[in-house]
């Protein structure tokens, strides 16, 4: 599949994005992408940011690729639950442990547990085996829960700004691969 025809609906993590993102950095590079905002980045309801993803899946005009990161992953898996036939991928960074009781900040919790069963559409999903948000290894095993692609992205923090991802040209090429897929 091409960028073209599809819609690529960009679901942003904790807080608000920065410019210096990856994800804010593909918004501006894909123009058939656009972001789910949230009204409260720093206060996240699982109800509120849950709905504002399925709002904007029903929006949709074309076939939809999420491209989430970290509580946006969350976000997006709850949201495809119900009947998304319209959703056909979904590359997913950096999921947070949402079962970790240690986890910080305690909003994350909240949006736990993750659904365990296979998703309905292809996915991808990468992490890191540092990253402070999740060990490695839950975020290995939910991605095998939901019959995803797992990338093992080595020691790359957060795969975030902060970690050194702004641009992130490794995992544009890894989304190229995965739009082939579709």
């Amino acid at each position: 599949m091409k960028i073209k025809d599809a819609e690529i609906l960009i679901v942003p993590g904790y807080t608000k994005p920065h410019l210096d993102h990856w994800q804010s950095r593909w918004l501006q590079k894909m123009p058939t992408a656009r972001r789910v905002e949230q009204e409260h980045w720093s206060k996240p309801v699982r109800e509120d940011w849950v709905e504002r993803v399925r709002d904007e899946i029903a929006r949709a005009q074309k076939p939809i690729v999420l491209v989430a990161h970290s509580l946006g992953v969350a976000s997006a898996v709850h949201a495809t639950q119900d009947s998304t036939p319209n959703v056909v991928g979904g590359f997913f960074v950096a999921p947070p442990d949402l079962e970790n009781g240690n986890i910080r900040p305690k909003h994350f919790k909240t949006f736990g547990p993750y659904p365990r069963d296979p998703l309905p559409f292809p996915s991808f999903v990468i992490a890191s085996r540092n990253d402070p948000f999740s060990a490695f290894e839950p975020a290995e095993e939910i991605a095998a829960s939901w019959g995803s692609f797992f990338v093992d992205a080595g020691e790359s923090g957060h795969i975030n700004a902060e970690s050194g991802h702004g641009p992130w040209p490794e995992g544009l090429m890894v989304f190229a691969e995965f739009m082939k897929r579709l």
